[in-house]
């Protein structure tokens, strides 16, 4: 199978025709290869436009909700970004050829060296690893950043990450529980948080989540 060609595929028949026209985004996923986070048994469908479960519990999203997400999160090349619930490192990578910095948080001991070898070969050392045993509690010690993605359903945003938002910072994430879904946008300005609903979308839940005191409206 030519990868190369349907990376080119995916970007033109799949994300192209639905909105998403950022430039940043288009090329960190027509560059990234998807087939290297997934096993080999699963190479050949990697850029289908479905959500690839992996034989260890981790799941490659499908590439139009992750361009999506990308694409409203509005990543500038100054921007410090948190990505949480991506245990494979696609999203982590993605968000490495457009933001600054890119501080990964993963459950313990899930930084793998092959993990951590793939990271650095696609991501040019601008992911910094981070450990949680919660995804919900983010990473407190590398606060605050100015973009955060949520790679999972959560059936609401947690408020810990709501408060590792810089000023001006937007946080994106699928919102909902069963097969009812959306994909969400929070923003602080002026020490407050807006939230809009941009699109419907489903996505299998956010691993590891302990449900605590969400944020309200």
């Amino acid at each position: 199978m030519d990868h190369r060609q349907a990376r080119q595929n995916m970007v033109e028949n799949q994300l192209r025709p639905s909105q998403i026209d950022d430039p940043a985004v288009l090329a960190a996923m027509g560059e990234v290869p998807r087939e290297r986070f997934v096993t080999p048994a699963l190479a050949g469908v990697a850029y289908a436009d479905e959500d690839l479960l992996l034989p260890d519990g981790a799941c490659l999203i499908e590439p139009l909700t992750m361009a999506r997400l990308l694409q409203h999160a509005a990543i500038g090349p100054q921007d410090a970004m948190l990505v949480v619930g991506c245990t494979t490192g696609y999203a982590a990578s993605l968000c490495a050829r457009i933001a600054a910095r890119v501080v990964h948080l993963l459950p313990p001991g899930a930084a793998t060296p092959a993990l951590q070898a793939l990271l650095a070969e696609q991501a040019g050392g601008k992911v910094v690893p981070a450990e949680a045993a919660d995804p919900a509690a983010g990473a407190p010690e590398a606060a605050p950043f100015d973009a955060i993605l949520v790679i999972g359903s959560v059936p609401a945003v947690p408020a810990p990450l709501l408060d590792q938002l810089a000023e001006g910072g937007r946080l994106v994430a699928v919102v909902g529980t069963g097969r009812i879904g959306h994909g969400t946008l929070c923003t602080r300005l002026h020490g407050v948080i807006g939230q809009r609903v941009l699109f419907d979308a489903r996505i299998p839940p956010l691993p590891g989540l302990v449900l605590a005191p969400a944020f309200a409206f």
